[in-house]
């Protein structure tokens, strides 16, 4: 094992690797939860779900350990699962089972763009400044999505406009007056006196001591600890029973609607048809691909994994395992997969090899068995962790050429609306869009590649009709 995984090249041992992997699915489990709850309202079964969703994660994240042999721990995608039933089901009207399609096409699409060298291609033509600011913007996304978990802060959702119409506060009168007198807050203070933000306080200022101790598996502890405390508190759950009874795949294995996808809706042409499907697909693959570069590139980051030119050796063989992981996904029943954000937990916490993702792959198949007490740990156990590896990740930015602007204001863009806009993809589209306007204005953009421009331009696309 030692030599398969080459722990001693690498620095690392079989103890570190362990609490990394642990660490890792620990911070990610909420997933195993979370993702039917969204899938289920297309329509999905529950249960099954919750199996295809442990399953597709063990098996990408299995084949990344094994082939890449990286630290990185893959899931149906936050984000993507949205995109699966809110936009494809019931804004534009598909079957659960023809976006499960769907995402087969896009993970074929994936699979080809890995197996020609189109997504190396597409990773060398991002310019060294921006690679470099995936890691921090990264890093504030994680804390973002720690604090919102952790109740610590409060994200009000929707356009400001429906926030003020949709509040009770609101007297009679002058809307506009209303509105410059007490405009409303997107993001705010959560309620601190609530127990589990209260446990996500205590969680932090715990795995702060440990980690200024230097304490060996600190964010493990942190975890375990926060969620022995939170029992006495009432935010820890016990289960009452234990059941395993409807464990089963069948509800949503091998249901995707391929044929019913390609027929044409009433009132619309066959034109049409193909070209919202393809639009789709084309969606899902941009999203999956950029989430999936940017949490590869950002996590290698943090664990000085990149080379010179700011690229991830081997990189083409984590990206097929991603690939591979979104078909199976679509097959058994759930969204596309991707490459987690929260592997960065394991990885600060010293994981360097594939031996981090094989635990991590084990355990999402023990969590099939044992889901109520995978279920135990709190958001508020687990949060703490990814709001510090969001402070760890931070150090990426004095890597960054900043005094040149028309390097640092895609950089920044990229950085910010990352977590602003709730979306990896987001921040680096519209990075690349402001890097190429800046070079085409300037009188460089012969200096731009000509895939950037591609890029571009499928983004706006997107942006344009979805």
């Amino acid at each position: 094992m030692l030599q398969f995984f080459q722990l001693q090249e690498k620095g690392t041992t079989v103890r570190t690797e362990l609490i990394a992997g642990l660490t890792t699915f620990l911070t990610m489990s909420y997933i195993i939860f979370v993702n039917p709850a969204i899938l289920a309202k297309a329509g999905m079964d529950t249960e099954a779900v919750l199996v295809a969703t442990c399953i597709s994660a063990a098996i990408g994240t299995l084949l990344i350990g094994l082939l890449a042999n990286f630290p990185f721990a893959q899931a149906p995608g936050m984000g993507l699962n949205a995109f699966f039933v809110f936009t494809v089901v019931l804004t534009l009207g598909y079957t659960w089972q023809q976006a499960l399609a769907i995402v087969f096409l896009s993970g074929i699409l994936f699979l080809l763009l890995t197996i020609t060298g189109m997504r190396k291609a597409i990773i060398d033509a991002i310019p060294l400044n921006l690679k470099l600011a995936i890691a921090p913007g990264i890093g504030l996304f994680i804390a973002l999505i720690g604090l919102n978990n952790a109740g610590l802060i409060d994200m009000n959702q929707g356009p400001i406009i429906d926030i003020i119409l949709g509040s009770e506060t609101l007297e009679a009168g002058p809307l506009i007056d209303q509105v410059v007198a007490a405009p409303p807050q997107i993001i705010e203070l959560g309620k601190v006196s609530s127990p589990p933000v209260l446990l996500a306080i205590i969680g932090f200022a715990l795995l702060t001591i440990l980690m200024v101790r230097k304490v060996g598996g600190a964010m493990l502890w942190a975890i375990l600890g926060t969620t022995l405390i939170g029992i006495p508190m009432g935010v820890t759950l016990i289960p009452d029973t234990y059941s395993i009874d409807k464990i089963s795949l069948a509800p949503t294995a091998f249901q995707l609607d391929l044929a019913g996808l390609f027929a044409v809706p009433e009132g619309s042409t066959a034109l049409e048809s193909i070209l919202t499907i393809l639009l789709v697909v084309l969606s899902f693959t941009l999203v999956d691909l950029f989430d999936t570069l940017g949490t590869l590139l950002g996590t290698a980051a943090k664990g000085d994994m990149l080379d010179s030119e700011g690229n991830l050796p081997g990189m083409n063989k984590a990206l097929f395992s991603d690939a591979t992981a979104t078909l199976i996904g679509s097959l058994l029943g759930t969204s596309s997969v991707t490459t987690y954000i929260e592997s960065g937990s394991g990885i600060v916490a010293g994981g360097r090899t594939g031996l981090t993702a094989v635990v991590v792959a084990i355990l999402f198949l023990f969590a099939i068995l044992l889901a109520p007490i995978a279920g135990m740990i709190p958001a508020a156990a687990t949060s703490p962790v990814l709001i510090m590896v969001g402070l760890l990740m931070l150090d990426g930015i004095r890597k960054l050429e900043l005094e040149e602007l028309s390097s640092s204001i895609p950089a920044f863009l990229l950085i910010i609306l990352m977590p602003f806009t709730y979306s990896i993809a987001n921040g680096i589209a519209i990075g690349m869009m402001f890097y190429v306007l800046i070079q085409v204005f300037t009188g460089k953009g012969k200096s731009v590649h000509p895939i950037l421009y591609l890029l571009v331009g499928l983004f706006l696309l997107r942006y344009i009709m979805i």
